[in-house]
């Protein structure tokens, strides 16, 4: 039995991370797949923890290795999923889910089509400069190079099959947490469970 597969992207700014850490702290079973990135750490973040910081060159020598399930650059650095930690997680039933850009989510829909993909929305673009703003993390001409992009970004959230507006964060961490939860239904996770129940009525006629 397979596990399932997630995709979650956003503008940065969005919110996603916060949603993230309240999705895993409440589902246990899900397993976070740390991305390699050639980026500073910012304050706060843990090599191994948030992610695996390395150079560009290693980083060039796994991906042209095929060590990649997907890989994109990103504002300037290159972000990539390995692909032997996904494989080897949900081939042996546990849910993996991914953060990972647009560019990213693209490649991986296309290895692989059932993956579930979720998109976060700001409320507007106005909130969302302000939410950039706010983190007082970065400069005035980094934050304005992160709204360019965020524009292109927005453009392909109908190639996802979810959409979170992270309004109300309470709200959004509910509607995140349902959709996960909703995947253990399907019928291919539960095909053992099903065929119990079926056998109990004598079979199918």
């Amino acid at each position: 039995m397979r596990g399932n597969l997630y995709i979650i992207s956003a503008p940065s700014g969005s919110g996603k991370t916060t949603l993230l850490q309240h999705l895993l702290r409440n589902l246990k079973d899900l397993k976070f797949s740390i991305s390699h990135t050639t980026r500073s750490p910012r304050q706060g973040e843990r090599d191994g923890v948030d992610y695996y910081f390395t150079n560009r060159e290693a980083f060039s020598t796994m991906a042209g290795l095929g060590e990649f399930l997907e890989w994109a650059e990103f504002n300037g650095q290159l972000y990539g999923t390995t692909r032997a930690f996904v494989e080897e997680q949900i081939s042996g039933g546990k849910d993996v889910i991914l953060d990972i850009d647009v560019q990213g989510a693209k490649q991986v829909k296309e290895k692989i089509p059932d993956a579930t993909a979720i998109f976060v929305l700001p409320p507007s673009f106005q909130e969302l400069k302000r939410r950039l703003k706010a983190r007082m993390l970065e400069s005035d001409d980094v934050i304005m190079r992160r709204l360019e992009i965020a524009k292109d970004e927005i453009r392909f959230y109908c190639d996802y099959d979810y959409i979170i507006i992270n309004d109300v964060l309470e709200h959004s961490i509910q509607l995140l947490e349902s959709i996960v939860r909703s995947g253990t239904a399907v019928p291919r996770r539960q095909q053992s469970r099903i065929e119990e129940i079926i056998a109990s009525f004598g079979g199918l006629a």
